[in-house]
């Protein structure tokens, strides 16, 4: 039986998850972040069907030395806190990041970013502070959607 395939029955309540990348961009020398929209499905309850949750992701990369590959430092996985949230993310795909979103992912969001490289390292009232500082940022650039 072949190995590399899938099949599974869909219904109506099902959810497909999927990523979307929307922006690669470099914003200094030796860095490079990637935005990604990704759809992951809760899945159903005996009262609530399956149901689909938009995160925006922004992955930062650092080149190594002395070579032309990028390796990813940074995760950041933020999840619309609304509905309303919920929705922008999703138009994300259809839209791609406005004008503004960019601006804020190159000025706000990847400097907080760049930052947590060592969050391991930090006091954890520090930790927290940083990620609150990233939470802070990326949500701006969610409510900047279209």
């Amino acid at each position: 039986m072949p190995e590399n395939i899938s099949i599974v029955p869909v219904t109506p309540g099902s959810c497909q998850p999927f990523l979307f990348e929307v922006m690669v961009f470099s914003p200094e020398a030796g860095f490079r972040f990637e935005v990604i929209v990704e759809r992951c499905c809760k899945k159903p309850t005996d009262t609530e069907p399956a149901k689909a949750v938009w995160k925006l992701v922004f992955d930062l990369f650092k080149q190594r030395a002395k070579s032309s590959d990028f390796d990813k430092i940074v995760h950041v996985s933020y999840t619309g806190e609304t509905d309303v949230q919920q929705k922008k993310i999703e138009s994300t795909v259809a839209n791609g990041v406005n004008a503004a979103q960019s601006k804020q992912l190159i000025a706000k969001v990847h400097p907080a970013v760049r930052k947590a490289e060592d969050i391991g390292n930090l006091p954890p009232a520090e930790a927290e502070k940083m990620k609150t500082k990233v939470k802070k940022e990326m949500g701006k650039t969610v409510d900047l959607a279209f």
